[in-house]
């Protein structure tokens, strides 16, 4: 059976203080599962690995359980294919990731059955700061470094549409895309 390539995102872990995993631990909890050419990348929860498993639904909720009984917290992944990672960096918006000294820049990715579209609806720019793109599974937030508390990207975590979404920076975007097309 052909390997499935994987990149689980995990939400809320390592940050400010709470739900604290360590990638060992994390890395040997995907072992565990049955999963295959497990690699974690930087703290905030970045797991790539293989498996048989095609039902991303099912896959998903798999994990989700054994992460929460394995590390007691409540715990939720955006699932995302090693393929729509590829499309999120290989087809994102001209020019998004090339002027790092003047913006930030930031891909959003969406857990199912959450759209861009659906997610688009909630979230709120400021002109002349904020840039909002709708992608493939994902949206591409850039900001004004000279503003950006003034960005409503910050804002983004109030609102109930954000418990379906996880936010990477686009240098660990490209980075675990690295790492996926190096493990192929």
């Amino acid at each position: 059976m052909i390997k499935n390539h994987y990149l689980a995102l995990l939400r809320g872990i390592n940050v400010g203080g709470n739900n604290i995993i360590k990638m060992a631990d994390l890395k040997a909890c995907f072992e565990s599962m049955g999963f295959t050419d497990v690699v974690t990348y930087i703290q905030s929860g970045n797991v790539l690995f293989k498996s048989n498993e095609s039902d991303q639904t099912k896959l998903s909720k798999m994990i989700e359980k054994v992460l929460s009984d394995t590390f007691s917290y409540k715990s939720m992944i955006v699932l995302v294919p090693s393929n729509l990672l590829e499309n999120a960096v290989k087809k994102a918006p001209k020019g998004f990731g090339t002027n790092p000294e003047e913006y930030k820049y930031d891909v959003v990715f969406l857990k199912e059955p959450l759209t861009p579209d659906e997610a688009l609806k909630s979230i709120k720019t400021r002109d002349g700061i904020d840039n909002v793109y709708s992608g493939n599974g994902v949206l591409y937030f850039s900001r004004l470094i000279s503003k950006a508390g003034q960005s409503y990207l910050t804002k983004i975590i109030s609102l109930p549409v954000y418990q379906s979404m996880t936010i990477r920076n686009w240098n660990t975007t490209s980075k675990l895309l690295e790492l996926v097309n190096n493990a192929n």
